[in-house]
């Protein structure tokens, strides 16, 4: 069935004219977004695909090339996915929103879901105020880690642009396994004198695993 072929009243971009975006079900948002079908599928019938696939937390961490192999799914759609997914990662917190970082645990729950996933390492440098609440984050590399191409200058000036008190270092390993290795290690020290002569210490280092992460300052493996 093409999607002129759905009663008005029925299309998503219409409901949503009539009533509202929170009316929409996720798979008539998705198809608000994509617009348009192909002769053999409407866009309502990819966008449940999709969903029904990957799911909405996945796809939100799907990449384009992941997207493309999915019938129907040019690099434009699959560019506006993953355009949607990225500005709503973006969208700061209300002040009064923020929940102080007491431990380790309480940024690792929240980094494991967005980080444990990807396919390469993302070197994460996340800023947080003299209330130890978070004030931004910035991605520093993607790629495999080493202090070559970790460099302090990087990591700190993002702190001192946010007026940071601290900083956490966080990364993922593909594999899974959150073990450290040695060019983590040698990192994370470079990064901790540097801090400490800045004024600005390193509170941790988060190493990201599969529902786990290794931290460096209780120097071991904890499960979500």
């Amino acid at each position: 069935m093409r999607i002129k072929e759905i009663l008005p009243q029925d299309r998503p971009r219409e409901r949503m004219e009539r009533a509202g975006p929170q009316v929409l079900s996720n798979g008539e948002l998705l198809a608000v977004l994509l617009k348009s079908g192909t002769k053999k599928e409407n866009v309502l019938q990819i966008s449940y695909g999709l969903l029904a696939k990957f799911g909405l937390q996945n796809l939100s961490r799907t990449s384009l090339q992941e997207l493309c192999q999915e019938h129907g799914i040019g690099m434009a759609k699959a560019c506006q996915i993953v355009a949607l997914f990225e500005l709503a990662k973006r969208i700061p917190i209300k002040e009064d929103e923020k929940i102080p970082i007491l431990k380790s645990r309480d940024l690792a729950k929240n980094y494991v879901k967005k980080m444990q996933d990807l396919q390469k390492e993302h070197f994460v440098a996340v800023y947080l105020d003299s209330k130890n609440k978070i004030i931004g984050d910035q991605t520093i590399t993607i790629g495999t880690l080493n202090s070559s191409l970790v460099h302090p200058r990087e990591v700190f000036h993002g702190a001192v642009k946010h007026l940071a008190n601290s900083v956490i270092i966080l990364h993922n390993h593909p594999s899974g396994d959150p073990t450290p290795s040695e060019e983590d290690l040698e990192v994370t020290h470079v990064l901790e004198e540097t801090g400490n002569m800045m004024g600005i210490p390193l509170l941790d280092h988060l190493v990201i695993g599969k529902e786990k992460w290794w931290s460096w300052k209780e120097q071991k493996i904890q499960q979500i």
